[in-house]
């Protein structure tokens, strides 16, 4: 990936854009609590919390990516018979100051003992635009003023326990710091 400079330029729909496909993974706890990570646009200073998660590699089953995201993003090893889902489906739009990520994300679940998160694994981006983790109960979801990617969170926490709606397709989506426009 070329070096980002997050600054949006005169013209925002000259922002470099970026195709991909991604895993998203809801990782709960023994407390009834989901682990987000705290993500920010240095271009524009908007930060919000998220689900660990990111591309999947070329060659790369979406059960891989999964066990791959979570050991560089929180510290966290899995096998793969924890991987839960998948949950749904969706294609999103994520405009960021200096560039445009159009992607097909798919989400899953684990279910783990609390942990601390460990950071070793973080790419040189990730380290500078990450500013913390926490886990969250639904509860303080619901009374939180803060943003967090994806907007249908407790939906996708509340689809965990219902298999049988596993592999949802849902409706596409717009999440961004700095406004798409969508093709």
């Amino acid at each position: 990936m070329a070096e980002r400079d997050y600054v949006v330029p005169a013209d925002p729909a000259q922002r470099r854009r970026r195709v991909r496909s991604t895993v998203r993974v809801l990782v709960l706890d023994d407390r009834d609590r989901v682990l987000l990570l705290k993500d920010s646009d240095p271009g524009t200073g908007d930060t919000w919390w998220t689900t660990p998660g990111g591309g999947i590699d070329p060659g790369e089953s979406e059960a891989d990516a999964v066990i791959r995201e979570l050991a560089e993003e929180t510290g966290l090893k899995i096998a793969p018979d924890a991987i839960l889902g998948p949950l749904a489906r969706r294609h999103v739009w994520h405009g960021y100051s200096d560039q445009i990520v159009d992607q097909n994300d798919v989400f899953y679940a684990v279910r783990v003992p609390a942990f601390e998160v460990d950071t070793s694994g973080h790419t040189d981006d990730e380290l500078f635009t990450l500013k913390g983790d926490r886990w969250w109960t639904a509860a303080e979801l619901a009374a939180a003023t803060e943003v967090f990617w994806p907007v249908i969170l407790t939906e996708l926490w509340d689809l965990v326990d219902q298999p049988e709606r596993w592999n949802l397709a849902l409706d596409d989506a717009e999440e961004s710091t700095v406004l798409v426009g969508r093709p």
